[in-house]
């Protein structure tokens, strides 16, 4: 797979981007010059590989979920600058 100058104008396009001549050449050649770098990788033999998500083992460091007793509404609005039938009032933000 290539990049072609059409493609550079359409991505240029979509990103609102208005790019010289040369620039349009110039994003070309490097696009091309990183697909090129990234078909390397098919001639690497991965069938022996094991399939991971992270190369480090990671393990989850949060505690677990355990039920317990909420803040009650009226603790929750004792520092609210204005409430409104139990509820956060806040300034509108549509008109």
């Amino acid at each position: 797979m290539s990049i072609t100058r059409t493609d550079v104008e359409h991505v240029a396009n979509l990103a609102r981007l208005e790019l010289s001549e040369q620039e349009k050449e110039q994003f070309e050649g490097q696009l091309n010059a990183i697909l090129k770098y990234a078909e390397k990788l098919n001639e690497l033999q991965t069938d022996d590989v094991e399939p991971t998500t992270h190369v480090l083992p990671v393990y989850n460091v949060m505690r677990d979920d355990a039920i317990r007793e909420s803040v009650s509404n009226e603790t929750a609005l004792r520092n609210a600058p204005e409430d409104e039938d139990g509820q956060f009032k806040v300034p509108a933000v549509l008109e």
